[in-house]
């Protein structure tokens, strides 16, 4: 895991996702980026210069959250992008490669009913890098228990347990399995992928409305320090495919949540 991508938004408390990124890296020996974002046109005149000054802002920002946090000798690059995110994060995962992104669920939205907010959901929609949404005010703890839960075992898309593997690895977590049997589901659901039988060490079957309703019936009798979910089209986040918010009447967990594409774009 040798590239870690950090956005920055606009939130008071974004130095402390910044430092759990900083915690976690320094297990893993990791670099961080930490990324901002801005809008802007050069145009002639007297507004000619008006990006590189916003770039400018946008960076003398990020070193003021990065002079809050404790760096522990972790080399820290900054990164400023002028237009759309996910434009500017795959511009950096072309060229440097990204391995994972930590991020708040929200981390720009100041609503509180919101589990994830406009701009950390259109990054989960958009890119298929693994992202750790970490709670607000989240501290850095090994996750010795880790719980995968998902409505297919069908995984096809190339390496996309990495992330996985290499967090467990690490850790020594114990990773146990939940499938979710969800109305309309196939035999070919059931068949898990003989990779992620590898790691688990439990496997359950429950029946739930939802893959969400199946997390919450036994998360109290797995009590993971992290949860782990595929992102498919129709899958445990398919209303990010409507929209970019998801309440937190309609999900919320207070750990670490590791999102993995199972889809290609």
């Amino acid at each position: 895991m040798k590239n870690i991508l950090v956005p920055i938004g606009t939130s008071e408390t974004s130095h402390e996702t910044l430092q759990y990124a900083i915690d976690f890296a320094v297990e893993f020996s990791s670099n961080i980026f930490v990324m901002d974002v801005f809008s802007a046109s050069s145009k002639t005149g007297s507004l000619a210069n008006i990006a590189e000054k916003i770039a400018k802002n946008s960076k003398e920002r990020l070193k003021e959250v990065i002079d809050k946090i404790d760096a522990k000798n972790i080399g820290i690059k900054i990164a400023t992008y002028n237009g759309e995110i996910i434009d500017g994060i795959n511009q950096i995962d072309k060229k440097l490669g990204i391995d994972l992104i930590i991020l708040a669920p929200r981390s720009n939205d100041i609503k509180e009913e919101l589990y994830l907010g406009r701009t950390s959901g259109k990054i989960i929609k958009r890119t298929d890098i693994p992202t750790l949404l970490v709670p607000k005010g989240s501290k850095k703890k090994d996750f010795k228990k880790i719980l995968v839960a998902f409505k297919s075992g069908i995984l096809k898309r190339h390496r996309i347990l990495d992330a996985l593997n290499t967090i467990s690895k690490k850790q020594n977590s114990t990773v146990n399995l939940l499938l979710v049997k969800t109305p309309g589901y196939t035999d070919e659901d059931l068949k898990i992928n003989t990779a992620l039988m590898d790691i688990s060490s439990s496997l359950t079957l429950t029946e739930n409305a939802t893959t969400y309703l199946g997390v919450t019936e036994h998360f109290k009798s797995h009590e993971p320090d992290l949860l782990c979910v595929f992102r498919r089209k129709r899958g445990f986040f398919k209303k990010l495919w409507e929209k970019n918010t998801i309440p937190k009447s309609e999900f919320h967990v207070p750990i670490p949540v590791l999102v993995l594409s199972v889809n290609n774009h």
